[in-house]
């Protein structure tokens, strides 16, 4: 148990059975009448994001999440199969609470697992990741500056745009947050 006063962002919280992330938080101290914390959560298994405000030292109940480095060993068709680096225990791990990993995500990649209660929660990757470009269209002579962009399909399957001077086979980082081209990785 927390009160409102220990709410931080990422903390997750146990409300009418459910797992709730709080996104934001702020507390306020009105002018008149008592304090309060104003959060918007985020449903863990829905995704859904709601507003809630709390009374000022009011008990939370929160919900202990475990978060492990695991790597990522393949897709059985039907999950994603991941070991644990410490324990190398497998789990499964269904492919709706995979969100976008995916489309970044290659075998023996390390990835971190959230896990409550044995249950998992999702699957982070590091903010960003190098892939190799499988395929895309050569760039026009002279257009190397124009800061255009163009299609380059990622050894993952992914398709992301990037700059005009990048060719087939070169390795580049990419944010896994939104799959936009980071640069070029030097071998």
């Amino acid at each position: 148990m927390a009160t409102s006063n220990d709410l931080k962002n990422g903390m997750v919280l146990k409300m009418e059975g459910q797992l709730w992330s709080v996104v934001e938080f702020q507390h306020v101290k009105p002018g008149k009448g008592p304090a309060f914390v104003r959060t918007k959560l985020k449903n863990i298994e829905s995704g859904k994001v709601v507003d809630k405000t709390f009374n000022a030292g009011a008990k939370i109940e929160t919900a202990t999440v475990d978060r492990r480095e695991m790597q990522y060993l393949y897709n059985d068709g039907t999950s994603f199969v991941f070991m644990d680096n410490t324990t190398y225990d497998q789990i499964e791990v269904a492919p709706e609470l995979m969100g976008t990993a995916p489309d970044f995500l290659l075998e023996n990649q390390d990835a971190v697992v959230a896990l409550n209660e044995g249950r998992v929660l999702h699957v982070e990757l590091p903010p960003a990741v190098e892939l190799l470009i499988e395929h895309t269209d050569p760039g026009l002579q002279g257009d190397r500056s124009s800061g255009g962009t163009k299609p380059a399909m990622l050894e993952t399957g992914k398709e992301i745009h990037v700059p005009l001077f990048i060719s087939t086979g070169e390795k580049i980082k990419v944010d896994t947050r939104d799959g936009s081209y980071l640069g070029r990785v030097k071998a």
